[in-house]
């Protein structure tokens, strides 16, 4: 097995708001991937006193041990349980139905000798390669085909869409979420590799239209993560004068990838 995990975040001086883990148990036998982009809030109240970094901290933790250690669970089950255990970490101080608590995005993959579950929440991807290099995208695609309009401003979008039917889904402090990701299993035969972004590592194919799903998996397998990293950051900056001047958003975002060969 061989894994690759590159984290960088979008700006230097920020914490870093995504998690990223690989998780191989004792026994030896299979493992689990986490991914996370905390959502950044609006300026101002949130209702928090904790940051998306200490969210996404938490919820990740959470996900990554009762991936492992919780194999009688489902993948949403693992999810619901997680989202319970941060909940319940902070509900005491904090007021977790303002609609900008602490949320992250999730890729979260877990693996045995006989087959590959997978969990999707929001806008990160999971890319799975068969040992025929066929590259397949897991996404969940529902903000991607909301109206433009839905989305034109924080306040609408948190009134109209934001973890509402109709709208899109994120991991937050409603366990019920979790029956909202995309999910399914694969046998473990028709998969060798998994490769799990965030959104700030998607753009390339998403946002900067460098190259189709394939055309990432390739660049990831052939040079590496932080070679997919680096050119996302080259494109943003070139990018940074139009961005400011159709006042697109911001020119870095978190970016992390996990690769994993099975």
């Amino acid at each position: 097995m061989r894994t690759e995990l590159v984290s960088e975040p979008g700006d230097p001086d920020r914490p870093n708001e995504d998690f990223a883990s690989v998780g191989l148990p004792a026994s030896g036998q299979g493992g689990s991937l986490v991914v996370l982009d905390g959502v950044t809030p609006p300026r101002g109240d949130y209702g928090c006193l904790h940051s998306v970094a200490w969210f996404s901290a938490r919820l990740g933790g959470s996900l990554t041990e009762l991936s492992l250690s919780r194999r009688d669970l489902t993948l949403p089950e693992v999810l619901s349980g997680a989202i319970s255990r941060v909940a319940d970490a902070h509900a005491d101080t904090c007021d977790l139905s303002h609609p900008r608590t602490p949320q992250a995005t999730v890729v979260l993959a877990r693996w045995s000798a006989a087959e590959v579950e997978y969990l999707v929440l929001s806008d990160s991807a999971l890319l799975v390669e068969s040992p025929s290099g066929e590259v397949t995208a897991l996404l969940d695609d529902r903000l991607s085909r909301l109206p433009r309009a839905s989305l034109a401003t924080d306040a609408v979008a948190d009134a109209t869409v934001r973890n509402k039917e109709g709208g899109f889904f994120t991991a937050a402090a409603d366990p019920s979420v979790a029956s909202r990701a995309v999910t399914g299993t694969l046998p473990r035969t028709s998969v060798r590799t998994l490769t799990a972004l965030t959104d700030g590592a998607t753009r390339w194919v998403e946002k900067f239209h460098e190259g189709d799903w394939a055309a990432l998996f390739t660049l990831v397998r052939k040079e590496g993560a932080q070679a997919l990293v680096n050119r996302i950051r080259a494109l943003e900056t070139a990018d940074a004068e139009e961005r400011v001047h159709l006042r697109r958003s911001k020119t870095h975002d978190d970016a992390t990838v996990v690769f994993v060969e099975l």
